[in-house]
């Protein structure tokens, strides 16, 4: 007997998300609503925008979870060349917003080209792994590193250190899945390490007050350490099971900065206290371990790195997050994932979830 037609819907609408991943996210939206509601002082707008980005999200996860993943491949050189050419763009006539030079304007839009790098350049160095699978050496890694190299230095260039040792770290992840020597890894970060001193004198000083805000964030707690001062406190005074939802002393007398954006994890902590904290950290850890899993069964090696990358970038955002809130972070823009307010964030990862779960789907 044929089934009804609303239940062909569904199960054709369905199909594509993986079950347990999009059970994990229901519940990060579930929270994330809860503590928007009360970081925006019951702002019902704030509400609305947050469905419309879901929704949104939610369609171009379907969509990029219904295609192939040999088809979403064939996407990645050229979408990667049009990242880099963004970023040109922007160097040669960007626009510039506090200081910093990250956006290009399309005439009706406007478009920030380091959130495109985000998901083109694990795409792109996985394709290339791909390409020369059977005949991968020492060179075909250099060019790797040079892939990565060249929209970071862009990035960095801008400056957003941030966005650039997300996007560099999403390349570095497909090399490491790829079997890059743990030797070279070790070397890299003596390197890297021997080089601080370097490092320090090419920083920009906001970024140096940044580094020495978070050693000492008391120096100047109505400046720079006002925003690590305040998130820290406000995580403190949740103690083991919270203030209650929409009590939070810390959040409603306006105490916690961006509290609806970056500091969101800060406003939670305060009313759901520790206990909310492990269940939603159990959440996350959720989505890193399906999304693992996903790699691990991987059929071609391009699903697998693109799969493993984007599973431990999803893991550095929200560790990158909680730390600068928690204080033992520099502060860098960078949102709590599908917890922030903001469509940007929230449909780039919904493209890259939507990308892994159709890694994951081997019905096809």
């Amino acid at each position: 007997m044929q089934a009804p037609l609303a239940k062909r819907i569904w199960d054709a609408i369905a199909a594509p998300f993986d079950g347990w991943l999009m059970a994990f996210l229901a519940g990060i939206f579930v929270m994330s609503m809860l503590v928007l509601f009360s970081a925006s002082n019951q702002s019902w707008h704030k509400i609305d925008n947050k469905l419309v980005y879901t929704i949104m999200a939610l369609a171009v996860m379907w969509i990029m979870a219904n295609a192939r993943p040999q088809t979403v491949m064939n996407f990645a050189p050229p979408l990667y060349a049009a990242g880099v050419l963004m970023l040109v763009g922007v160097e040669l006539f960007g626009i510039t917003v506090n200081g910093s030079t990250r956006w290009l304007s399309l005439g009706i839009v406007r478009i920030q080209p380091s959130e495109i790098m985000k998901t083109a350049l694990p795409m792109m160095v996985a394709w290339y792994f791909q390409k020369y699978e059977s005949t991968l050496n020492w060179r075909h890694y250099l060019v790797a590193v040079a892939l990565i190299a060249v929209p970071g230095a862009l990035v960095l260039k801008q400056p957003d250190l941030g966005t650039a040792v997300l996007i560099m770290g999403a390349g570095f992840f497909v090399l490491f899945f790829a079997g890059l020597s743990w030797k070279i890894i070790i070397g890299g970060l003596v390197a890297f390490l021997a080089s601080l001193p370097v490092v320090w004198n090419l920083l920009h000083d906001y970024q140096r007050r940044r580094v020495l805000t978070l050693i000492d964030p008391m120096q100047d707690p109505l400046g720079d350490g006002y925003h690590i001062i305040q998130s820290m406190i406000a995580i403190g005074s949740g103690g083991p099971w919270g203030k209650g939802w929409l009590n939070g002393s810390q959040t409603h007398l306006d105490y916690i900065p961006e509290r609806t954006t970056d500091f969101i994890f800060a406003v939670y902590s305060e009313e759901f206290g520790l206990a909310g904290n492990l269940l939603l950290l159990a959440l996350y850890l959720g989505v890193i371990t399906r999304g693992m899993l996903i790699t691990a069964r991987a059929q071609t090696l391009y699903g697998r790195l693109l799969a493993g990358a984007i599973t431990l970038s999803f893991f550095v955002y929200v560790f990158v997050n909680m730390g600068m809130v928690a204080g033992i972070l520099p502060v860098v823009g960078v949102p709590l994932p599908f917890m922030s307010y903001g469509g940007t964030a929230t449909v780039s990862l919904a493209v890259a979830l939507g990308m892994l779960m159709s890694i994951g789907n081997t019905k096809r």
